[in-house]
C-alpha cells in the first residue's frame, strides 16, 4: 500500500470504555486502521483487546469517544443507519457461533440475512443465487464437501472455516477475529490465519484479529498493536517490530475483558 493510497477504514477518538463496576476497558484510545490492512492486537488476557473489537462494531456501547467505520459514526448510528454499517463489518468468535444442528450451506448463508427481509431468512428463502454463494464460498476454504453436513458433526477447526465462509458471503468492508485461533492445535490455527489472510489480499477486507500467540502475530501481521490495561503502548509495523517489544507488552495487568 503506498502512501498515496492510505485511506482510514476505521477510526476509534479518545475512545473511553468503562464497565458496570468500575472497571476500566480502554483508557482514551485513539487508533487508524487503514483499508486493506491485517492488523494484529496482542496483550495479556484482560488487556482490553476483545473490548477493542466489540466496541469497533458496537457489540458494546464506549463510555466516551467516537468511533467511525469508512468515515461514518457507528457510535452515533441508529436504527437502519447501525445495521447498514454493521453489514460492513464481519465478525469471527473463539467459539464460532454456529447453529451447531443446521446445515453448514444454512451457516454459511447466514451471512446474507442482514440483504433480506427477515421473514425471508426465517423460511429460509434465499435466492438460488446466493445459495451457489455459499458453495463458492465453502471452495475458497477447503470445505465444499461438508456443504451437507451439521455443523455439529466438523472438527473445531472446520467450524471456524465454516465461520470464515460467512463472513465472505457477508462480503464486509471490515473483518474482526477475536482469538479465532485460540481452540484450535497449531496445525489447524495455521490454516484458519491462511483464511483470514485470503480474505484480506484476495477480497480486500480490513482485518483486525486479536491473537494469543506471537508466533502467529508475527507470522501473519503486517502491523501490530500491543495492548496492556486499555492503553495501547505499541502501534508499528511488525517487520520492523523487535523481541523486546513483545516481553514488554507481555509485562504486567491481570484484569478481565
Amino acid at each position: 500500500m503506498t502512501d498515496s493510497a492510505i485511506e482510514p477504514m476505521i477510526e476509534l477518538r479518545n475512545v473511553k470504555k468503562v464497565y458496570d463496576k468500575k472497571v476500566v476497558g480502554l483508557k482514551k484510545v485513539n487508533l487508524t486502521i487503514n483499508k486493506g490492512e491485517f492488523v494484529v492486537v496482542v496483550g495479556l488476557s484482560g488487556a482490553g483487546k476483545s473490548t477493542l473489537l466489540r466496541s469497533i462494531n458496537r457489540l458494546i456501547d464506549v463510555t466516551e469517544g467516537d468511533i467511525l467505520i469508512d468515515g461514518k459514526s457507528i457510535t452515533k448510528a441508529r436504527g437502519k443507519k447501525l445495521r447498514l454499517l454493521r453489514r460492513n463489518i464481519g465478525m469471527i468468535f473463539q467459539n464460532f457461533n454456529l447453529v451447531k444442528r443446521s446445515s453448514v450451506l444454512r451457516n454459511v448463508l447466514a451471512g446474507r440475512v442482514a440483504y433480506y427481509p427477515t421473514w425471508k431468512t426465517i423460511f429460509n428463502l434465499f435466492t438460488k443465487e446466493d445459495k451457489e454463494r455459499a458453495y463458492e464460498a465453502l471452495k475458497q476454504v477447503d470445505l465444499a464437501d461438508k456443504v451437507y453436513a451439521r455443523a455439529d458433526e466438523l472438527s473445531g477447526g472446520q467450524q471456524q472455516r465454516v465461520a470464515i465462509a460467512r463472513v465472505l458471503m457477508q462480503n464486509p468492508k471490515v473483518i474482526l477475529a477475536d482469538e479465532p485461533t485460540a481452540s484450535l492445535d497449531p496445525q489447524t490455527s495455521l490454516k484458519v490465519m491462511e483464511d483470514l489472510k485470503m480474505l484480506n489480499e484476495k477480497h480486500g477486507m480490513t482485518v483486525i484479529a486479536n491473537l494469543h500467540s506471537v508466533e502467529l502475530a508475527r507470522k501473519f501481521g503486517q502491523r501490530v498493536i500491543g495492548i496492556r490495561a486499555g492503553e495501547i503502548i505499541y502501534d508499528g509495523k511488525m517487520s520492523a517490530t523487535p523481541e523486546s517489544v513483545f516481553t514488554k507488552i507481555y509485562n504486567g495487568g491481570e484484569e478481565d475483558d
